[in-house]
Parts: C-alpha cells; sequence; structure tokens
C-alpha cells in the first residue's frame, strides 16, 4: 500500500485521487483556524509560493478534534485562512486525524511514521508536555497529539519525515529542498 492509493474529499465534496499527484513533493497538515499554532500558515504558504514550481504541494486538512480549534464549515475555514493568511494551496475537507472516524490516509500516515520528533529548544518542549495533558490526548503510540503535526512525502509516494506541532515550516525548508533536487 502506498500514499497513491488513497482517494480524499475535496473542500467542494469532489474526490482528490492522490494517485494524480505521483511526481510531487507533499507536506499533508491537519489545520485549525484557532490554535496557537494557527500562524504557522503564513509560514505554509511561504513554501508553497517558494516551492511549488519545483514541485511542492501541500494538502491542507482542517480538523476540529483537538480543542474544538477548527470551528465552522469547510467554506468558512477556508475564507478565514484566505482572508487572513492569504493561502493559496490546497484545502481539503474537514477531517477527524484520530480515532475510529480517522481518516483512512491519516491511519496510513501515522503507521508510515509513529512518533514526532523530539521538540527542538525548551519553549517547545515545554508547549508539547503542556500539550501532552490536555484532555483527549491520547497516550497511544503514533496517534497524532495535536493541531499542525506535518508529514513529508518524497516523489515516489514514500512518507520520509514527520513534523510535530512545535516543529515551524521554516524548519522543515532544508528537507523540502532536497526532495525537490
Amino acid at each position: 500500500m502506498s500514499i497513491y492509493d488513497f482517494k480524499v474529499k475535496k473542500r467542494d465534496g469532489s474526490e482528490l485521487d492522490l494517485a494524480s499527484l505521483k511526481g510531487k513533493v507533499l507536506l499533508i497538515v491537519n489545520t485549525a483556524t484557532g490554535c496557537g499554532f494557527t500562524p504557522q500558515y503564513e509560514g505554509l504558504e511561504n513554501l508553497y509560493k517558494k516551492y511549488r514550481e519545483k514541485g511542492l504541494l501541500i494538502l491542507d486538512f482542517p480538523c476540529n478534534q483537538f480543542g474544538h480549534q477548527a470551528p465552522g464549515d469547510d467554506n468558512e475555514i477556508h475564507a478565514f485562512c484566505t482572508a487572513k493568511y492569504k493561502t493559496t494551496f490546497d484545502q481539503l475537507a474537514k477531517i477527524e486525524v484520530n480515532g475510529d472516524e480517522a481518516e483512512p490516509l491519516y491511519t496510513f500516515l501515522k503507521n508510515e511514521i509513529s512518533e514526532d520528533p523530539e521538540p527542538k529548544g525548551m519553549k517547545n518542549k515545554i508547549a508539547m508536555k503542556a500539550i501532552s495533558k490536555m484532555p483527549g490526548v491520547s497516550k497511544e503510540k503514533g496517534f497524532i497529539k495535536w493541531n499542525f503535526t506535518k508529514f513529508l512525502v518524497d516523489k515516489n509516494g514514500k512518507v520520509v519525515f514527520r513534523f510535530g506541532p512545535t516543529d515551524t515550516p521554516a524548519e522543515m525548508e532544508e528537507n523540502i529542498k532536497e526532495l525537490l533536487k
């Protein structure tokens, strides 16, 4: 099984066959509009503008599972992101990333790389420790811990990196550049 075996729902209700993205580097992220990490949208958009012509695609999956920080429907979330952060990358339909209703793509991603890397810097370690104590955060191996967990997929569909919520888009740039070569 590979990432190209999955189809996901677009914001407009139609289907995106990930097989159509072969040859692209994919950055897949679960997002929220009311989270402390929401300003990462700006960094994601910067990466997208800088590398889209070289083959980077960002797949943004809004998710309301963590603190109900992605309220609203898909169109309201999209309007917020385009107005506040001027996002132009694909924003897909809202999903769940954990539990019985988890999007199958996310089940696959979590099985490919089951844990976030150790947070860099004391501030990030403190933030992740606080998140891990919040209600509803699973301690099970592989579960997405919070909004803005990011997966980087190479041109061949292999999941090669998992970044935690505190990892900024700028911190992923070197990995992206390497995969785009």
